[in-house]
């Protein structure tokens, strides 16, 4: 075990836990940040998405010991009130079915449009491949991507 002192979501948090626990069970277990979700444990789905410096990375995959100084952004702190672009448009599209993967999918394309503030459909597509959506609202989820970039 050691000790780890973290910015998540701007907030200092310290966990005491095994080096090579994934952020995923960190955030879940320790911290109760439960927006962040377990999909697939191997980095495939995309449910676990959270921002490390403003990059989309996947939890799931990433040990507490490699977080360092960097920032966590988790769903919980992509707004205060739920209110970032990507979220509004996803409401407005109506692009939640079942809503699984959904704060991973909205992870994603928040740090699409951080780093492209207008990405095309292709760079969309390829930006959002690997966030699987076993509903299937890809449609939805483009258009919601598109409308946020115009916010």
């Amino acid at each position: 075990m050691a000790i780890f002192n973290l910015n998540i979501n701007g907030k200092k948090q310290q966990v005491d836990v095994d080096p090579a626990t994934p952020m995923l069970w960190v955030l879940r277990d320790h911290l109760d940040l439960v927006g962040t979700k377990y999909g697939c444990g191997v980095a495939q789905c995309g449910a676990c998405t959270v921002h490390l410096d403003d990059v989309a990375m996947r939890s799931c995959q990433l040990p507490v010991s490699a977080v360092g100084d960097k920032t966590i952004t988790t769903i919980e702190g992509l707004s205060e009130k739920g209110d970032h672009p990507v979220q509004k448009a996803w409401l407005e599209h109506d692009v939640a079915q079942c809503g699984y993967c959904q704060a991973g999918q909205i992870m994603n394309a928040s740090a699409l449009l951080k780093s492209n503030s207008h990405p095309s459909d292709e760079e969309i597509e390829a930006a959002m491949n690997g966030n699987i959506c076993r509903c299937a609202t890809y449609v939805r989820i483009r258009a919601a991507i598109k409308t946020a970039a115009k916010a």
